[in-house]
């Protein structure tokens, strides 16, 4: 028969990451040794107290359809979460748990966005969130940072970039894909030109959190007249090693969340129960239990800067948070290396991954021609070999 695919899932990118993952995988299939540097997933295993929660609710029976937004012990825990670690006071009603903080945000665009409104993102920006605007028929508009800037947004750039038609903003905090971290300063900033316009909605993604090496995580609902208009996206994903377990959540005016609700109970309804009981172990633990992790991503971070700024042409600045670096490549751009012309930041990607055996992921993928995203979610031995293939190959 005739292949009749929609119009939407043809007008569709494939994740950046996910194809660089599927790539590498092809090559390894073949016989080549490839250090995968392009997914953003921590090398950790689950801990083991979250996996023995899990274990525990395997015995108890938990087998069955849980609530569509969430078991009402999770949701508690996530209040309790938001309250001790952001100063936020959400009531169960403004709490949605879905399939992971991608299905958080797609249920986000899906029930508030229309035909034609605009969404800012300050690029870079996290891969998928121009083709989840574009799902729910919005416009992203993309709002161009500097790596002098540490890739943050100013006051007067969103001043600049909201038309009658701005809907939403969506941002990250630490950011993915350059680890920036918006500090309290910013943020307000931000919101002093946001008050300005009351109908536009924040959605702040703070998957990563917990993984910031600086002064410290501000949620921007905390800040004065921005709780009532803010969605807080997070998850257990990163911080907690539990990417396959695949939890996320919003807390959010109860409107939205209502929407979301019924969005979601028409599509996948309630998430994995086992995961989720998982979760509440997760969220009641003090975060210095995960804190091994976050140290050894900052001395990660702290070894790939030293090395990639030993390799002439990248361009560095110093993420404070999550597990990447984002450097500005463009200086190889026209240059021709072992044969092949580079044009961009594809073409370099694609260089280091034929030449160098090292997979990353093309800075276009994120909304930035001119840099790559480099995940140091990888031991030190693979960070260290990665880095003197790639000067080899760059030699």
């Amino acid at each position: 028969m005739t292949q009749q695919l929609s119009e939407r899932v043809l007008n569709m990118a494939t994740s950046a990451t996910l194809a660089m993952a599927a790539k590498a995988r092809e090559l390894r299939a073949e016989g080549k040794d490839i250090i995968g540097l392009s997914l953003g997933e921590p090398d950790f295993n689950t801990p083991d107290f979250i996996k023995d929660a899990a274990k525990e609710a395997i015995d108890q029976n938990y087998n069955s359809y849980s609530p569509v937004d969430g078991y009402a012990d999770l949701k508690e825990a996530i209040i309790n979460k938001f309250k001790r670690d952001n100063g936020l006071n959400y009531t169960p009603n403004q709490i949605v748990v879905s399939t992971g903080a991608k299905q958080s945000l797609a249920n986000v665009a899906l029930a508030v966005i229309n035909p034609g409104d605009e969404v800012i993102l300050p690029a870079p920006y996290w891969v998928s969130y121009s083709d989840i605007v574009k799902i729910a028929e919005g416009v992203p508009v993309e709002v161009q940072t500097s790596i002098e800037n540490d890739f943050k947004m100013t006051a007067e750039q969103l001043e600049a970039a909201i038309t009658p038609k701005t809907k939403m903003i969506w941002y990250s905090s630490p950011c993915n894909p350059s680890g920036s971290v918006y500090s309290k300063e910013e943020l307000e900033s931000l919101a002093a030109v946001l008050r300005k316009h009351p109908n536009i909605i924040v959605v702040s993604d703070e998957i990563y959190e917990h993984i910031n090496f600086g002064d410290g995580h501000t949620s921007i609902a905390s800040i004065d007249g921005m709780y009532d208009r803010t969605v807080t996206v997070n998850g257990v994903s990163k911080a907690f090693a539990m990417t396959g377990w695949r939890i996320g959540y919003i807390g959010a005016p109860d409107w939205i969340a209502r929407a979301c609700n019924k969005m979601q109970g028409q599509i996948t309804s309630g998430a994995n129960c086992i995961a989720q009981r998982a979760t509440i172990t997760a969220l009641e633990a003090p975060v210095s239990k995960i804190k091994y992790m976050i140290d050894k991503f900052h001395e990660r971070r702290d070894l790939v800067l030293r090395l990639l700024g030993e390799i002439e042409g990248f361009q560095l600045n110093v993420p404070e948070g999550a597990f990447y670096v984002f450097p500005n490549i463009s200086y190889f751009f026209g240059k021709t290396i072992k044969g092949k012309k580079i044009e961009n930041a594809s073409d370099f990607s694609l260089l280091l991954l034929e030449e160098a055996n090292v997979a990353t992921v093309t800075g276009e993928a994120f909304g930035n021609p001119n840099c790559i995203r480099i995940s140091y979610a990888a031991s030190e031995a693979e960070l260290k070999e990665a880095i003197k293939r790639i000067k080899e190959a760059l030699s």
